[in-house]
């Protein structure tokens, strides 16, 4: 994950910011949707905390360990809820891929150093994995950015309901699917 240093902080910012917009939308909703809110808050902080520069912070060994750990629980929870609804199942898939691409920077490839993978050369995770997970991205990418049409601004003024409104919250999505497809293409 950690490649040239321009697109890794690109990737913390656009993560960055995604997981505080769903930060804020999860405070203007309730229910099941305040649940994917939060879902989605802790893939954009963990996505952007995954992404910073090796020359920046050098995670120590073990970081990886909690990653697989913090991701884990959330695949867990997003196999729980996604008997109450599809885009459960886009959180599962999400959680497994970041659990799959901290297992592949804490196991040494090829006898690199572990949590380095593409920035020294050296490539970690199964081809097949990545493939299918690089497909899978890839389809929600473009089926997320066929769905983005103007919709018709809210009632009530651009600050009061722009944490409401449903193609924000597409676009945090949409921009945290791209991020993934650049961190597993970095793999």
């Amino acid at each position: 994950m950690h490649g040239p240093a321009l697109s890794a902080w690109l990737l913390v910012a656009l993560c960055g910011a995604s997981g505080a917009y769903c930060l804020l939308r999860m405070r203007r909703c309730a229910g099941e949707e305040r649940r994917a809110a939060g879902s989605e808050a802790v893939m954009g902080f963990g996505m952007a905390a995954m992404a910073l520069p090796a020359a920046v912070l050098t995670p120590p060994d073990w970081s990886w360990a909690v990653y697989a750990a913090v991701f884990g629980v959330a695949a867990l929870r997003a196999l729980l809820a996604a008997r109450r609804g599809g885009h459960h199942l886009h959180h599962l898939v999400g959680s497994l891929a970041m659990v799959y691409m901290a297992v592949a920077m804490a196991l040494p490839a090829y006898g690199g150093h572990a949590g380095h993978g593409a920035a020294s050369g050296v490539t970690g995770g199964a081809p097949l994995v990545t493939g299918a997970l690089l497909a899978y991205y890839t389809a929600y990418v473009l089926r997320s950015g066929a769905r983005l049409v103007p919709v018709a601004a809210p009632v009530g003024g651009p600050l009061s309901t722009w944490a409401s409104r449903p193609e924000f919250a597409l676009v945090c999505r949409l921009s945290m699917a791209l991020a993934m497809l650049t961190m597993l293409v970095t793999m």
